[in-house]
């Protein structure tokens, strides 16, 4: 890494821009791309799919931090959290980011070719969802259903890959997964509620004031009874009921971390939802395993 470092000094901001050296975005978006994949494919995705779709994952997610960074870039460094990041410091240009970040989009449209039309089509609205995530934290205090809506876009994608259609059990997924987003980027914007009073940001952590924690654990049991009956649509055997009673557990637990909406625990929440999302790939996963 040295080598490459000494030959691109600027190498290392590229790969914090893109958050290469923090992938808990990279799991959050992935597990529920894996819930898709497996139900579209009965347990049996194509390893095409898989091998796309995992790699649109990592480009998707690092473009969208770039853009992200770019829409913020005047604020971060009022943000504790922020301030060093590569546009805030200015280590980085605004060109240089909008190129990176064009460069990626692209990247990941040429993987999507390699599907079919129907997922070729919906991929625009992927984009569009990305794009528009990082300026709703402007105009409304709901940008995380935006961020919720372009994270779970990857599942209709990945039916219409697999199997070139979208049955119900698509939506029931796509609102599992918008729920379960909402609720842990509440939790993420937590950490910085403070800083974003001060400076004008929306968030639902803003919206919902002293209640957050309470519309958090709404939208968990949304997210466990969308779960509920997915399993039911898809015949589910005990592995995935088990998988959602883990994932109810998993949810108590960050109630417990957020009560007194410190920083730290909030941040610790977040993360620690990589756990749900891996908890139900599993169940998943086992179900059609043994199936």
């Amino acid at each position: 890494m040295n080598w490459l470092t000494d030959r691109f000094p600027t190498l290392p901001f590229y790969i914090q821009l893109m958050r290469l050296d923090k992938p808990i975005g990279i799991y959050l978006l992935l597990w529920p791309t894996f819930w898709a994949l497996w139900i579209a494919g009965e347990g049996h995705p194509s390893i095409s799919n898989v091998i796309i779709f995992t790699l649109g994952v990592i480009i998707m997610r690092s473009a969208g931090c770039v853009i992200n960074d770019y829409a913020d870039r005047h604020v971060d460094g009022h943000v504790k959290r922020t301030q060093q990041r590569p546009l805030a410091q200015k280590v980085i240009s605004e060109k240089q980011a909008l190129a990176l970040f064009a460069g990626l989009c692209v990247s990941a449209f040429i993987l999507v070719l390699f599907t079919n039309t129907f997922t070729v089509y919906l991929s625009f609205g992927g984009l569009v969802l990305a794009f528009m995530y990082p300026f709703m934290k402007r105009y409304t205090h709901l940008p995380q259903v935006v961020l919720g809506a372009a994270f779970a876009w990857a599942i209709p994608m990945a039916f219409a890959a697999q199997q070139n259609a979208l049955p119900d059990v698509v939506w029931l997924l796509y609102v599992a997964n918008v729920t379960w987003t909402v609720a842990y980027d509440t939790q993420y914007a937590m950490v910085d509620r403070d800083d974003d009073l001060k400076i004008g940001v929306k968030s639902t952590a803003i919206l919902f004031g002293e209640a957050d924690n309470l519309m958090i654990g709404v939208l968990q049991i949304i997210t466990l009874i969308s779960w509920l009956m997915i399993a039911n649509t898809i015949g589910a055997t005990w592995p995935v009921y088990l998988a959602i009673a883990v994932s109810a557990v998993l949810f108590g637990y960050h109630q417990m971390l957020t009560k007194n909406r410190e920083r730290e625990p909030c941040f610790k929440a977040f993360l620690h939802n990589h756990w749900v999302g891996a908890t139900l790939f599993i169940g998943l996963f086992v179900h059609y395993l043994i199936a």
